[in-house]
């Protein structure tokens, strides 16, 4: 029998686009019991929701909005979750806000053996994420359910691109480590570490973990991106592996290949390429690899070509641009 869920929205503080992306990904933890939204619906601002609401099945509680600046809806959403944590025979809550605000509940709620999944926009605050088991951002959820609106984006600027790689990169290095903390324990213990596992743990670590961040759909794929992981499958058992029979010239190379591939048509800036190279690999040396010039040396690389666009040079993986 599925777990039974119950979604209660906070209307004040999520937009009506992301429902669908919010039900499909609900539906993947269980059968959704209860499907209720509250706010002012006498308020213009909530006139979106008509529409879906009545599309999805959901409930609208209304809640007029007593004081200017407060939202008037927290404290109902949180009285009915309670009742229903007392009197209905409930698994789970998924709690979709973008409000600090529910941090108590969700807290309460877990500790009362509920899973609590928490759904947001990206500026929701660290308290509400890691008081949930599950914290998914709905821009992931958006961006996965319409993946046709990618090509229509409107342009981003260079320096603003490099500044969200680089952000996503440091998150990815702290993964990396985390999971070799992991493997590491369990070869103490004398026990192998399995996917699964993997990805439990670094739920618990980081509750807003996604592997749809990084643009992958599975974990497995994102583990394959990092040069000292390796997966192993046996039947439909999948362990994740250190490399230790890999040279430090042969974990660079690699290390190299993924930071260009990851960095899509666009391509890195060897600027950023070399500062990530010796943030990981420490005392990184050209000259140790047989070359004069940082250049020269990722020029060498199969698939790989230089673009100068007249300020700075990048690097740029040949088969990205391949049909």
């Amino acid at each position: 029998m599925e777990d039974r869920i119950a979604l209660l929205i906070d209307a004040d503080n999520v937009s009506a686009k992301y429902i669908k992306p919010i039900m499909d990904e609900l539906s993947k933890y269980g059968n959704i019991t209860y499907k209720r939204i509250y706010g002012d619906w006498t308020s213009p601002y909530n006139l979106s929701w008509k529409e879906v609401l009545l599309q999805n099945s959901i409930t609208p509680i209304q809640q007029f909005s007593y004081t200017y600046g407060k939202n008037a809806t927290d404290s109902a959403m949180i009285i009915d979750a309670m009742d229903m944590l007392y009197t209905s025979e409930l698994e789970g809550f998924c709690l979709v806000s973008s409000d600090s605000d529910f941090t108590k509940l969700a807290s309460r709620l877990r500790e009362n053996g509920k899973l609590v999944i928490g759904m947001g926009e990206d500026k929701t605050p660290i308290p509400f994420r890691k008081a949930c088991d599950i914290f998914t951002v709905l821009e992931l959820l958006l961006e996965d359910s319409t993946m046709e609106n990618t090509e229509k984006a409107p342009a981003v600027s260079t320096s603003a691109k490099e500044l969200k790689r680089s952000s996503v990169d440091v998150v990815k290095n702290q993964i990396e480590e985390a999971v070799i903390k992991i493997i590491m324990e369990n070869q103490n213990d004398d026990k192998e570490t399995g996917l699964g596992e993997v990805g439990s743990r670094l739920l618990k670590l980081y509750p807003d973990f996604d592997v749809r961040r990084y643009g992958y759909s599975l974990l497995s794929k994102f583990l394959e991106t990092f040069p000292k992981l390796k997966l192993k499958q046996d039947g439909t058992k999948v362990s994740v592996m250190l490399y230790e029979d890999k040279s430090r010239k042969d974990l660079l190379e690699e290390y190299i290949l993924q930071q260009i591939k990851y960095a899509g048509k666009q391509g890195v800036s060897l600027g950023t390429l070399g500062n990530r190279i010796r943030n990981r690999f420490g005392d990184f040396k050209v000259h140790d690899y047989g070359y004069s010039q940082f250049k020269s040396y990722i020029q060498s690389f199969e698939d790989v070509k230089i673009e100068d666009d007249g300020e700075q040079n990048w690097a740029i993986y040949v088969k990205n641009q391949e049909s």
